[in-house]
């Protein structure tokens, strides 16, 4: 190339110039370069890196005030459904919420509500979807290749059958023998077609119905997801032999379910409710499209875990892929009954694809948790997906916690007993829990406190009594001569949740009970006292009654019966009420999911025989979906466990 000479520029001149810009440019290369370093190599650089990386990043939000926290829950945040409870920045946890742990929370949302009355016709398009135009939009799942996995999906259904101990609805459906036992489980059926008669009626594809308004509730919990009420109730419908319901249910999720949905979806509700709900109907039904349906949804989760640390963000665009944190959770962490309750669904999803990606991914989150220190061997609910370290000390068997600890006795149960490291950690985390947080107060009644930091905040939420049924399920599998202690231990943790409820006007128990200043059982506080339909004690009963069979157990659900039908029963529904020791109640407009999906469930399964979903073959999800032990040896074997007559 030949170089022209610029007029009144000496050759050495021209040297000294490309010089200096050669050294100009070296310099800032370097400094370019030191940016970038200390972008992605100084500790906590997440906000900076999210300007930077793609959407499959996730994204943290900044530490919430109460404000915050308020704001969430007017927003239905979940209490999470399964938020049992909400911290602040100031550490003040606020059990309205379940579903961070559990389930939604019960506050009206005024501006959903617009939403819903403005967006009607684009919604009911939505929902009116063809069939043919659905399977083309949903089910092009989306490779999992690029994780390295095997997606071949020859799941042998007839296999997995005969792998079964018992065959899953009994010999007679779970019909008991003794007639007023009959009549009262025929009581819960009516409750269940009468619950779901009016969503049908005013709510039908919308996630909840109001009943007092007789219309329905979307929500900001599952990311423009539609129909939580339906996929939450085709197990129990297909269970109670409500076959027209159930049939209902299935034509709308095979053309209206629409799973390309673009919106914020908490990772765990829709885990619990949507892939707990279509695993639990393919089991019981063989229908494919139940299969396919639910192996696209996990697909569009998988983001969720990009994080240094593997440990998933709690919320996720199902679209993008994009994750994040809650905005109460402090210091954009997660939270540990959210990453904690992805085990059971996570293994089945693997099970029914072939992938073991979705396996890697929650054994990825126990090896994590198995490396880090535990303050008196006990579990805080808040871990930075950034840094894979405790947040805060608070400690709770309640909101934001809980099911944490049941998915590790039941993944040992669900693994056929295989699972030797979940048992481990179960059996650590119980011994914990009953040297820091079981306490006996004056009365007499055994309770599990909250731990803040080595304080201890004598309160027991609602959402802490579905340990009862923790602790006998797996009663017959610790050391040996713990057995009785245990069996005693979830006896009298029931009998404590069982006098919450007697201790109320209403006979339904609040949201939280303390036991301070000469109170029992008993809330104190105006924002404690409200009832959301809720499973967990009657969840206790259904466990206690299995394992014991004490006809108490029974005696205490026909008192729940009772009290949800004087108390939550409308005229179109049932409604969670604000104050259960109020005489005259007032209804919170809100049938929750969740109470078609466990409350009814667990009813109706007390009031059954037990070869009904038996525990030897079932385990139930936090949701109450029923998901199947695992039997490796069969189902990769020649034969079944019983022969093939047995399991039709």
């Amino acid at each position: 190339m030949v170089f022209r000479k610029l007029p009144g520029v000496s050759a050495s001149g021209m040297g000294l110039r490309l010089s200096q810009k050669f050294v100009f440019l070296l310099f800032l290369s370097g400094l370019v370069t030191l940016c970038f370093g200390a972008l992605f190599f100084l500790p906590d650089s997440v906000r900076l890196k999210r300007i930077f990386l793609s959407k499959t990043e996730s994204q943290p939000v900044t530490v919430g005030s109460e404000n915050d926290v308020r704001e969430h829950l007017k927003k239905g945040a979940k209490d999470p459904e399964h938020l049992r409870g909400i911290t602040s920045a100031k550490g003040e946890t606020s059990t309205k919420l379940k579903a961070l742990s559990r389930k939604p929370s019960v506050t009206n949302e005024a501006k959903t509500d617009k939403k819903d009355a403005g967006g009607e016709a684009l919604e009911d398009m939505t929902l009116s979807r063809s069939k043919t135009e659905s399977a083309s939009k949903d089910e092009k799942v989306t490779s999992s290749s690029n994780q390295g996995a095997n997606t071949d999906t020859s799941f042998d259904y007839n296999k997995f059958k005969k792998c079964l101990l018992k065959p899953p609805l009994g010999i007679e459906h779970g019909k008991p023998s003794d007639p007023q036992t009959l009549q009262r489980r025929e009581k819960v059926k009516e409750m269940m077609k009468f619950a779901w008669d009016n969503y049908k009626s005013f709510a039908w594809g919308k996630n909840e119905l109001r009943p007092l308004t007789r219309n329905g509730h979307i929500g900001n919990m599952f990311g423009g997801l539609r129909g939580a009420s339906i996929v939450d109730s085709l197990d129990t419908l297909y269970i109670m032999g409500l076959m027209d319901e159930y049939n209902d249910a299935k034509e709308w999720v095979e053309t209206s379910l629409d799973l390309n949905s673009n919106g914020e979806a908490s990772l765990f509700e829709v885990n619990i409710r949507y892939v707990g709900g279509l695993l639990s109907a393919y089991y019981l039904t063989g229908e494919e499209m139940f299969k396919r349906k639910v192996m696209v949804l996990g697909e569009k989760l998988l983001p969720a875990f990009n994080t240094p640390t593997g440990i998933p963000r709690g919320v996720i665009n199902l679209g993008s892929g994009t994750s994040w944190s809650w905005g109460w959770a402090s210091a954009g962490s997660s939270i540990l009954a959210e990453f904690g309750t992805l085990h059971l669904e996570f293994v089945h999803l693997s099970e029914l694809s072939n992938n073991g990606i979705y396996t890697e991914k929650v054994m990825n989150i126990r090896k994590l948790l198995n490396k880090i220190e535990k303050p008196h061997g006990l579990y805080p609910n808040f871990l930075s997906p950034v840094s894979g370290n405790w947040v805060q000390h608070h400690v709770s068997i309640g909101g934001l916690g809980d099911s944490f600890y049941e998915y590790l006795i039941k993944s040992y149960l669900m693994s056929d007993k295989t699972d030797e490291e979940a048992k481990t950690m179960y059996y650590s985390a119980l011994e914990a829990i009953e040297a820091n947080l079981v306490q006996k107060s004056p009365g007499g009644l055994t309770y599990m406190a909250e731990w803040r930091g080595g304080i201890l905040d004598h309160k027991m939420g609602h959402l802490a009594c579905f340990s009862g049924g923790m602790v006998v399920i797996g009663a017959d599998d610790g050391a040996p001569e713990k057995r009785q202690h245990y069996l005693d231990l979830a006896a009298e943790i029931t009998h404590t949740c069982h006098e919450s409820y007697s201790r109320s006007a209403t006979k339904l128990g609040p949201e939280a009970f303390r036991f301070d200043g000469g109170v029992e059982a008993t809330a104190t506080r105006l924002s404690d006292r409200y009832y959301i339909l809720r499973p967990e004690v009657i969840e206790s009963y259904m466990y206690m009654w299995r394992l014991t069979h004490d006809p108490k157990y029974r005696e205490w659900g026909w008192e729940a019966v009772e009290a949800l039908e004087q108390h939550c029963r409308v005229e179109a529904g049932f409604s969670g009420i604000r104050d259960v020791y109020a005489q005259t109640v007032s209804h919170d407009n809100m049938q929750q999911s969740f109470f078609l999906s466990e409350t009814l469930k667990y009813l109706y399964l007390l009031f059954s025989d037990d070869d009904l979903l038996p525990l030897e073959d079932w385990v139930f999800n936090t949701e109450a979906h029923p998901l199947p032990v695992v039997r490796k040896s069969c189902l990769q074997g020649e034969g079944g466990t019983h022969d093939k007559t047995t399991s039709e």
